[in-house]
């Protein structure tokens, strides 16, 4: 029976995406490395637990989720979470950045200073710059001054930032355009907390990172893994949780959140066996196993 292997999650590292797994082997990933993986026959997806606890139960969790997390388990991730906005006494630095994944897609968060610009991979920004740094509630409060007084959202949904990919403008100065416009009008609000220091606009692209440039478009996603399917394509491009891969029908995003809570084992055939979505409209239309 060949070995299982269980996914922790994409990670970014100065060198590019790289897949974690349980036990700690990594596995780098490489444009035109070929990606291909089977769930285990008679498989069920449970859930991965919370702040590197084992859930206790060892819950069924639905395919779909890309959370990969049952009630209790996700309540108690969430329990102590900056994202959560349960934590208001971390002492370390935060940076409050805008973020553009595509035109009229601008949003405005928080990270911990400490963390570089890890996160704006992590979320697939495709240009960002920071706009100021400070104690985590000052952080905090910007952020919801920027929402309420430019109405900037803190949120992009992942199927809009997917739709875009493969049409964005050419020219990094024309990417950058949303975010210098936001940045001049955030800097000159009143009321910004005396304790955030404002930043200066530097906008920092993540094209060439992601390998987006001359990205063919994408005809559907995965929509879930399932017991005994295979995934397998040559990658072409990846961008927060997201690999592009191309197969014999096209390229196929695969959100690499729903891999976690299988027991994944190498491949049997080069077919893509697992449910995908196609997408109903033209991308860029608003409104180790291997």
């Amino acid at each position: 029976m060949a070995q299982a292997w269980r996914c922790s999650g994409l990670r970014w590292s100065a060198g590019g995406p790289v897949l974690v797994w349980d036990g700690g082997r990594r596995s780098a990933l490489t444009w035109g490395k070929r990606v291909a993986f089977g769930v285990a026959e008679g498989g069920v997806r449970t859930c991965v637990g919370a702040r590197g606890h084992a859930c206790p139960t060892g819950a069924a969790v639905s395919a779909r989720s890309t959370g990969a997390r049952c009630e209790e388990c996700a309540r108690l991730d969430r329990a102590h979470s900056v994202a959560a906005d349960t934590i208001a006494d971390d002492p370390r630095p935060y940076h409050v950045y805008l973020a553009w994944f595509g035109p009229g897609m601008v949003k405005v968060g928080i990270t911990a200073e400490e963390r570089g610009s890890a996160r704006l991979l992590e979320q697939g920004a495709v240009c960002f710059s920071w706009l100021g740094a400070g104690p985590l509630m000052a952080a905090r409060r910007t952020e919801e001054l920027l929402r309420a007084a430019l109405r900037v959202p803190d949120r992009i949904p992942y199927a809009a930032k997917r739709a875009v990919r493969a049409v964005l403008p050419e020219a990094a100065a024309d990417r950058a355009v949303e975010v210098a416009e936001l940045h001049a009008r955030a800097v000159a609000l009143p009321a910004w907390p005396e304790s955030l220091v404002r930043e200066p606009l530097r906008v920092v692209d993540h094209v060439e990172v992601f390998g987006l440039a001359g990205l063919p478009v994408a005809v559907g996603e995965v929509g879930e893994l399932v017991a005994g399917g295979v995934v397998s394509g040559e990658l072409v491009a990846a961008a927060g949780p997201d690999l592009h891969l191309a197969t014999g029908g096209g390229v196929v995003v695969l959100d690499t959140r729903l891999m976690s809570g299988w027991e994944l084992v190498p491949a049997g055939s080069a077919e893509l066996t697992v449910p995908v979505r196609e997408f109903k409209e033209e991308a860029g239309v608003q409104d180790g196993l291997f």
